[in-house]
């Protein structure tokens, strides 16, 4: 590049977009890279501020911004995601599909330390919808050296840096509990609210029961549920440590893998997480009826992608885990699950 006074600009070409932005009524290009400038458009570049420009000149160690930004969106991109047009050298990932974004935070951080460079984006782990931003990307001059986006392609490795996980479980089957709602004292008030939680995610009950706090009955239907064939099992109530509640215990003796029985979640902290196999089986607390957001809502997604969750990521949710119950509720645009 080559800076020079705008006014002996006429006939060199600009090697980046001149913005012209006015409060409230614009924010865009008045002229784009590649723009050969005329006698006529002198007096614009000098009302957008523009007493000097920068020409290109061609450096085949240099790159542009623009074509820089790209090689970020090439590291950066799965094939679930598109790229939009370049602008002001920067270029927007986004999701192609529905599904749960996934980051590789370590190769981000290494690729945002480098310097001159850097990649943005929301927070991974929850879900995006087709048409969803995802992430930007863009480097900080408007040229840089071709080194160092070599370095940036071998901090990334071959494998995105986001990915988007489509959703794979399509059936459950749920287990409502509790001698109250099995004798017909009370209406089962839970099943409708799992029903809507899954229908988010394109998931189906197709299987209901009711049964009373026998962990015998509850550990027979569970094994029924997976011997049909649903994607997942869940089990509503009985989840406390009351003497009268067995749900735990029936899991238990399902012969399933035990995840977790606890998470550093509120309203959600009775969660019991638990594999037959790569069947998922859920234990959900009573908070989960009527709470607007609790752990449930930040597990499902991930669990209808068909991640298999650990120990280890259930307990990292204790920082964002606390709910604040806001009177009008924004989740997921809100802190709650998203921790360091």
């Amino acid at each position: 590049m080559r800076l020079i006074k705008t006014e002996d600009a006429v006939g060199h070409v600009l090697c980046h977009d001149i913005t012209q932005i006015i409060k409230g009524v614009t924010k865009d290009a008045v002229f784009r890279k590649g723009h050969v400038v005329t006698k006529e458009d002198i007096p614009v570049l000098l009302s957008v501020g523009k007493e000097h420009l920068y020409v290109w000149e061609k450096d085949e160690n240099m790159l542009h911004e623009n074509e820089a930004a790209k090689i970020l969106y090439d590291i950066a991109a799965d094939e679930n995601m598109s790229a939009s047009d370049v602008k002001e050298g920067k270029i927007e990932l986004i999701a192609k599909i529905n599904g749960i974004l996934k980051i590789n935070r370590e190769k981000l951080m290494a690729i945002n330390s480098l310097g001159e460079m850097m990649i943005a984006s929301r927070h991974g782990d929850f879900p995006v919808r087709k048409g969803d931003k995802i992430a930007g990307t863009r480097i900080i001059p408007l040229v840089i050296e071709k080194e160092k986006m070599e370095l940036a392609k071998n901090a990334a490795g071959h494998e995105p840096i986001f990915k988007i996980l489509p959703y794979k479980l399509k059936t459950a089957g749920v287990i409502a509990t509790g001698n109250e709602v099995f004798k017909n004292r009370i209406e089962d008030t839970f099943t409708p609210v799992i029903a809507e939680k899954l229908a988010e995610y394109g998931i189906k009950i197709t299987r209901r029961d009711i049964c009373p706090d026998d962990p015998g009955i509850i550990t027979c239907k569970i094994e029924e549920i997976i011997e049909s064939g649903a994607d997942m099992v869940i089990c509503t109530g009985g989840m406390s440590v009351d003497p009268d509640d067995r749900t735990p215990l029936a899991i238990k003796n399902a012969e399933t893998d035990i995840v977790t029985y606890g998470a550093p979640v509120l309203p959600g902290a009775m969660f019991l997480l638990a594999y037959k196999g790569d069947i998922p089986v859920l234990g959900l607390p009573g908070c989960v009826m009527y709470a607007k957001r609790t752990i449930f809502d930040l597990v499902l997604p991930r669990i209808a992608a068909g991640e298999k969750l650990t120990k280890k990521e259930i307990d990292c949710l204790g920082e964002g885990g606390l709910c604040l119950n806001c009177d009008i509720c924004s989740f997921p645009n809100c802190g709650f699950g998203k921790g360091g």
